[in-house]
């Protein structure tokens, strides 16, 4: 039989390890990135990968840009310059503007803020707004009118008394010369003095009614007081001569036909060449009739008429609203 021997029983054979050769070379493209200056393979790992090289900084201006002190004041040092170039260009453009006078003229930028819109409300509600708390002014019934002949003002919204010879209708316009412009259309008349003092006037006694604008909107609530002061100043400059002095005689609220009023009554003195009157007695009353428009009468006798001077009462106490 035979023997077999056991591989492990032969004699012991020398085992000959080769030294692991480098891989050959490879040949890298020129454009191909590298390793960054200082990194070899196998620093990092024992793999040979080159590190990932992280993207350079936005701002890249020389050897501090790795230090973020120096970085961030040249940053400061650019936003610095590109503040002050702007205020020079904007203190040139000024100085441009107003060496060519366009920065004081209209428009220009140092020119008055724009004008406000213009106030569009009547005159008498610009000087005398309406109280901010209406008085309580319960409802009246109108008494019916004084039996005989009547004067209507359509327009402003009354009738009054007509009186007989030597009184005439008017058939003029008076437009005062004041500040609220009112125009007197309707009423009586009868002259006085004619062609006093040769200039071709006549003198005239004169019983008026007018109206003017007073609310604002739809507003129905007047300042009376204020209104009726207006209008008698208005009356003072524009039919009488420049030296008159004005006598007070009264000056109320009332009711006129059932409706709101303010009757002002006064004696104007004055002296006027060639005119033979040197006074007149004046009556002006006004009324709330309901509209944004107030009445107006305006009653006017000589003082060489006085015989006729109960018509500055009479009148205004027929006055009633149509």
């Amino acid at each position: 039989m035979t023997e077999q021997r056991s591989p492990w029983a032969e004699p012991d054979t020398q085992i000959v390890v080769e030294p692991v050769r480098p891989s050959p070379a490879v040949q890298r493209p020129v454009d191909e990135p590298r390793a960054a200056s200082g990194y070899r393979s196998g620093n990092v790992s024992g793999l040979g990968v080159p590190p990932v090289v992280p993207p350079p900084d936005v701002l890249i201006g020389g050897p501090d840009d790795d230090d973020p002190i120096r970085r961030n004041k040249r940053i400061m040092k650019w936003l610095g310059g590109g503040a002050i170039a702007v205020v020079v260009i904007g203190l040139v453009i000024v100085l441009a503007l107003v060496m060519t006078n366009n920065a004081t003229t209209p428009g220009g930028i140092f020119a008055d803020k724009p004008d406000s819109p213009s106030d569009t409300r009547p005159e008498l509600a610009r000087r005398c707004p309406p109280p901010s708390i209406p008085p309580e002014r319960p409802n009246q019934q109108v008494p019916p009118a004084p039996a005989g002949p009547r004067t209507v003002d359509e327009e402003a919204g009354i009738s009054y008394k007509q009186y007989g010879n030597p009184w005439s209708p008017w058939d003029a316009a008076w437009v005062d010369r004041g500040e609220l412009k009112v125009t007197y259309r309707v009423g009586q008349h009868f002259v006085t003095e004619p062609n006093y003092g040769g200039g071709g006037s006549d003198y005239h006694a004169t019983i008026l009614s007018g109206h003017v604008p007073a609310a604002v909107n739809d507003g129905l609530v007047l300042d009376l007081k204020c209104i009726g002061d207006q209008i008698a100043a208005d009356v003072r400059v524009s039919f009488y001569p420049d030296n008159n002095q004005l006598e007070p005689i009264e000056a109320k609220d009332l009711e006129l036909g059932g409706r709101p009023a303010r009757l002002i009554k006064f004696r104007l003195h004055f002296s006027q060449p060639g005119l033979k009157a040197k006074s007149e007695l004046v009556s002006i009353a006004l009324i709330d009739v309901g509209r944004v428009e107030a009445a107006i009468l305006y009653v006017s006798i000589p003082d060489t008429h006085r015989q006729f001077d109960q018509v500055a009462d009479e009148a205004p106490e027929s006055i009633r609203p149509i």
